[in-house]
Formats: C-alpha cells, sequence, structure tokens
C-alpha cells in the first residue's frame, strides 16, 4: 500500500455540456472570491440575476463544440496525466487528481488518498505561474479539506514552475515537434495565457511577471520570437493586454500571414484553448486577412508533460521515497 500521495489539481468543468451543468458550475467558480474580487453583497445579486441567467446556454453551446466521447477535455486529458504519472512512480506513490470546482472535488479525492493509506501527500496544482485565482484558491481548497480532519497527513506543495529548465525544455521539444507537423511555416509564434484583471497585478500577483519570463525562456531556447498575449477577458474591467483576440485581428495589417498559437499557460486542452483558440481565434485571424492558422494543443498526457511531470515530483518528493527520483531527459 502506497504511503506518499500526490494529487494533481486543475481548474474545473462542468458535469455535460448543458445548461444546467455549466450554471452549476459558473455559480460554484464565479462565487470564488479568489476569482472575482469584488464584494459578496454587490457580486452575488449581479451574478444570480443576468450573469446565471444567460451565460450559461451560450456556454454550454461552446462546450459541445469541444465534448470529447469520454467527456470534458480538461477531466480526460487531466485525468490521462494521472495515469501515465501513476505508471512512471510506481506503486510506491499513489497518483491521483481532482478539480478545484466540479467533480472530482480536492475534498473527495484527498479524503480517498488518506484512507487508502497516504500519510504524506503533495499537493500540485497543474499551474506552471503563479495566480491568487488558479495556484492559491485550489490550496484554499485543500487546506479547507484539511482543516476538518481529526488526524492529517504530512503536506507539501508544488511551487509554481513557470522558468524550471524541465518546463522550457518541454514546451520548446512539445512546440517543436508540432510546428514541424504543420504544412507550413507560421511568421508568427503567439504564446496566449488566461487573462487576469489588471488590479491583480497592482495588488501583488506576481502572475503577469511569471507568464513573461516563460516567454523570454521559451523564446531563447527556440531561438526565434515568441509574442505575449492574454485571453479570456470578462466584464468591463482593464484586464491584462495586449488581448490576444485584437492581437490576432492586427497580425495580418503587420505582414504577418500565418501564425501559430500555443497556450502554455494551460497543462491540459479545455474550453479557453479549443474553443476560444483553435475556432475563434481561427476565425479572427483569417477574417483579418490572415491565410495559416494553427493552434498547437497543450502538453496534456504527451511524452513531453510525462518528462516534466516525473521531473518535478520527483524534486518534491525528495526526502520522502527512498530512491530520490534522478531527473528523467527525453529518451531516457
Amino acid at each position: 500500500m502506497a504511503n506518499i500521495g500526490v494529487l494533481l489539481i486543475n481548474l474545473g468543468t462542468p458535469d455535460a455540456p448543458d445548461t444546467a451543468s455549466v450554471r452549476r458550475y459558473l455559480g460554484e467558480f464565479l462565487s470564488d472570491q479568489r476569482v472575482v474580487e469584488i464584494p459578496k453583497l454587490l457580486w452575488q445579486p449581479i451574478l444570480r440575476g443576468p450573469i446565471l441567467l444567460t451565460r450559461p446556454a451560450k456556454s454550454a453551446k461552446a462546450y459541445r463544440e469541444v465534448w470529447l466521447d469520454e467527456g470534458s477535455p480538461l477531466a480526460v486529458y487531466t485525468c490521462e496525466t494521472a495515469a501515465r504519472l501513476q505508471e512512471l512512480t510506481g506503486p510506491e506513490i499513489r497518483v491521483d487528481w481532482a478539480m478545484r470546482y466540479g467533480k472530482p472535488s480536492i475534498a473527495d479525492r484527498l479524503n480517498a488518498m488518506i484512507a487508502e493509506g497516504c500519510s504524506r501527500i503533495l499537493l500540485a496544482p497543474l499551474y506552471p505561474q503563479y495566480c491568487a485565482a488558479t495556484t492559491a484558491t485550489a490550496l484554499d481548497a485543500c487546506y479547507a479539506a484539511l482543516a476538518r480532519l481529526r488526524v492529517q497527513p504530512a503536506i507539501r506543495t508544488l511551487p509554481p514552475y513557470y522558468a524550471d529548465p524541465s518546463y522550457i525544455e518541454a514546451l520548446r521539444t512539445s512546440t517543436e515537434r508540432q510546428l514541424a507537423a504543420l504544412d507550413f511555416k507560421p511568421d508568427m509564434l503567439l504564446a496566449s495565457f488566461h487573462g487576469m484583471p489588471e488590479r491583480t497585478r497592482t495588488l501583488g500577483d506576481s502572475y503577469y511577471d511569471q507568464c513573461r519570463a516563460s516567454v523570454e525562456l521559451l523564446q531563447d531556447a527556440l531561438g526565434r520570437e515568441v509574442r505575449l498575449s492574454f485571453q479570456s477577458r470578462f466584464g468591463r474591467a482593464k484586464w491584462l493586454g495586449p488581448a490576444t483576440d485584437e492581437t490576432l485581428r492586427e497580425l495580418p495589417a503587420q505582414a504577418v500571414r500565418s501564425v501559430a498559437v500555443l497556450t502554455p499557460g494551460f497543462s491540459a486542452d479545455c474550453l479557453e484553448t479549443l474553443e476560444e483558440i483553435a475556432m475563434r481565434g481561427r476565425e479572427d485571424f483569417l477574417a483579418a486577412g490572415g491565410e495559416a492558422f494553427a493552434h498547437l494543443p497543450c502538453l496534456n498526457a504527451s511524452p513531453e508533460a510525462m518528462i516534466l511531470y516525473r521531473n518535478l515530483i520527483g524534486r518534491e518528493l525528495a526526502g520522502w521515497v527512498q530512491d530520490e527520483f534522478r531527473p528523467i531527459r527525453e529518451g531516457n
């Protein structure tokens, strides 16, 4: 029986691509004050009124565009990542996965791991760049679940890995592999990250700086320019820029006829990458005069991802496992 656990944590997804499921999911997601930093008395009437009355139907339609036979892409790829990582770590370590919003919940999976005998658990939010609305709220949910236990396991947390050499190498090899498979050579590589309100940056969130650092390191590794942008704006507040949709519409006028877009802040493909970028982003670019567009899938459960996570987890479990993991590289 494994006494060491690794819990991979991703954002979340509705149970099904229908309006009722999406409404439940958005209600939980947008009620998190790490996500929407507006006083509840002001925000909840807006959320429960116009937003949850109109947005779920539109979002459900978008989810149906990307839904897989096995379920939500984010859940499918995160589950596959955990399964493949389990194969690499062996029986001494129990690898599981959970969602911050929706199912499987963090509390359920933590309780299951503890019931299976895990007395030491590494919490691993799969967010390379730290953000209070992603990394912090995932850990908040973990700590809240642990606070309800009389006997708690020993806990470690995976830190942001935005500049880790294994992360940059995984991005480099994945990007080069996918570029080589295209039938055109893109004039521009665009790295699109999930946006956040500008206010979060002025309050001290390190997300923007870490996104910039990741892009600069990837650019050096690839030996070519990689332009930075931010997607998924919501509401009227000023958000981090430049905006991905505006950038894609402007590139053809700058003599950029072909573009490949990668989304290195997402560990797994989801609605924001598959519908917002691969579909709507393509439409924006081609409608503005672009000639060729490619969306490069996320790391998902690729060989590059497995090397990355194996190295990150091996480092963080040092001292907990009898034989420390040696860093591995592609081909090892």
